[in-house]
């Protein structure tokens, strides 16, 4: 098939640290292109890719000084996708819902992953007025805010299963991976070392928006023997993290739409305790891969209980339940949908 990814244009395909919408792009977008199909990526010109890239800024716009308005770039990249669009079979829109518009009016058969929280107040009467684009969840709780919008699917997002190395021995230490913001919750992971008595390694990017969140919350926090904080890792750096961790701490305070890092700790062996939100409950097999807790308290008990998991079971499960190869052919089995090709 001839299928266009369209990718956001704040991070690079992949991304250097942090970012997941741009990582699950470059994982369908290698995937996809490794089957043998005939794939274009729109993406910012410093991403990596075996597919034909179509270069929509120079670089990253989050590590772009001169960027001060991300939209005119996006909205230059939309033309660029528009202008070809009768050329694929086809185009997977990953960039929110900017493209509706012109999509409306276009023939060319697509998509669009939303990648986001959808639980916000403005945005039910832009799904109503296009109750026509044919949207996918990345999980079936990121839906609810939303039920009458015009899903298509839900598919789970997947890794490539050699990305990560299985660990079958756990270091001394809990860990915390992802972005400091006031819904991640660092602080919850901070509590939960402190009263377990067990270290805790954080690693987490600050975005400029969340600075002085973490100057005036988490920074004090960190004064402690117990807490390491790391900055920003990248892909070795965190399999390290992950694989050495006795659990990953994943104590969110908002409806998470997938949280890439728990599968990411599932592939490294590592189980996950997390706080029953969003997705929570349909990534984590509560028992198996980890424990979904109600409150910090709960998250405090389930330290007690990480000796009863297996470490490899949890790596069975994110091979059989979150592989790169599964997602594409989910993928694949609706672009085929989509397009009016046999299944």
């Amino acid at each position: 098939m001839r299928i266009a990814q369209v990718s956001p244009l704040y991070e690079s395909v992949p991304p250097r640290g942090y970012g997941g919408t741009e990582r699950v792009v470059s994982y369908l977008t290698e995937e996809l292109v490794r089957l043998g199909h005939d794939v274009t990526l729109f993406a910012s010109g410093d991403s990596e890719t075996q597919a034909r890239l179509v270069p929509c800024c120079p670089r990253s716009l989050r590590l772009d000084s001169q960027c001060v308005d991300s939209l005119p770039h996006h909205f230059l990249m939309l033309e660029r996708v528009f202008a070809v669009a009768d050329s694929f079979d086809v185009i997977h829109f990953h960039a929110d819902y900017l493209h509706f518009p012109l999509s409306r009016r276009c023939a060319a058969r697509h998509v669009t992953t939303l990648h986001g929280r959808l639980d916000l107040p403005d945005l039910p009467p832009l799904y109503k007025e296009f109750q026509d684009m044919p949207l996918v969840s990345i999980s079936d709780a990121q839906r609810k805010p939303l039920p009458h919008a015009n899903w298509v699917a839900t598919i789970h997002h997947g890794m490539p299963v050699g990305l990560f190395k299985h660990h079958d021995v756990s270091g001394g230490y809990l860990a915390f991976l992802g972005r400091i913001s006031p819904e991640k919750r660092a602080d919850h992971a901070i509590e939960i070392a402190k009263r377990t008595g067990i270290p805790l390694k954080i690693a987490a990017k600050i975005d400029k928006a969340d600075q002085q969140y973490f100057e005036q919350v988490i920074k004090p926090l960190l004064d402690h023997p117990l807490i390491e904080f790391m900055g920003e890792v990248q892909d070795d750096a965190k399999n390290v993290l992950l694989g050495g961790a006795r659990a990953l701490l994943f104590p969110i305070d908002w409806p998470e739409p997938f949280g890439l890092v728990m599968i990411e700790a599932m592939a490294c062996g590592t189980p996950v305790i997390a706080l029953r939100r969003g997705s929570v409950p349909e990534v984590i097999t509560d028992g198996v891969t980890g424990f979904v807790v109600d409150d910090v308290d709960e998250a405090v008990t389930a330290v007690a209980k990480l000796p009863a998991l297996n470490r490899g079971q949890c790596r069975k499960e994110f091979e059989r339940r979150f592989s790169s190869i599964r997602m594409t052919e989910d993928y694949l089995s609706l672009y085929r949908r989509l397009s009016g090709r046999p299944v």
